[in-house]
């Protein structure tokens, strides 16, 4: 028999409603929903902001304390460990992601100060969910990073090798970049094309 929530009062001839228990798991075919709350709660610019600010900061740091442990624990030029299929392979890299086009420096720090500007003003509106939010963190976080670098030294550390790959020594800023570049991609991209085919 159904449980009427305390305090209710019954009508005559109305139908008790059952009240909701505190025991019941998400999930449940009588639990509430709560993806509506959540979503609600990702709508808040505020937030949106912050989750995407945060990501770029971890990223940054990240990117940083790897390149200092790197450049005071390897010797320029050299690979660790020797012969691995990858290896921390220390180099300064003036180009861009992955060495490419070291010719233009300062063209990637005007492109990286209007990618982190467009970010910062535009990507809490730019929808999507949290996967967004933490690639435009990602990319913003990875731009601002080596755009320090870069100003600073003119150029940055690169360490990551993969030998059996076809890219370039990269970094984590790279890695964050590129890998945001895609999220963002796909998802305003090719699953908007995929679902329209529907």
């Amino acid at each position: 028999m159904p449980q009427v929530a305390p305090g209710a009062a019954e009508a005559p001839g109305a139908t008790p409603v059952p009240a909701i228990s505190a025991d019941v798991e998400p999930g449940h075919a009588d639990a509430p929903d709560v993806a509506p709350a959540r979503r609600q709660r990702l709508r808040s610019k505020p937030r949106r902001y912050a989750i995407m600010v945060i990501t770029a900061v971890a990223v940054g740091a990240i990117d940083h304390l790897t390149k200092w442990l790197v450049v005071n624990h390897v010797r320029l030029d050299t690979q660790v460990p020797a012969g691995s299929p990858v290896t921390i392979h220390y180099i300064q890299n003036s180009g861009a992601a992955f060495g490419l086009f070291p010719q233009f420096t300062f063209l990637y720090l005007v492109v990286a100060a209007i990618v982190a500007g467009y970010i910062l003003v535009y990507g809490p509106r730019m929808g999507g969910g949290l996967l967004r939010l933490l690639a435009l963190g990602g990319i913003l976080g990875g731009s601002i990073s080596n755009g320090i670098d870069r100003l600073i030294s003119g150029s940055v550390v690169d360490f990551i090798d993969f030998h059996f790959w076809l890219f370039q020594i990269f970094n984590v800023a790279d890695m964050a970049i590129v890998g945001g570049m895609l999220v963002v991609v796909y998802q305003l991209g090719f699953r908007n094309d995929s679902v329209a085919s529907e």
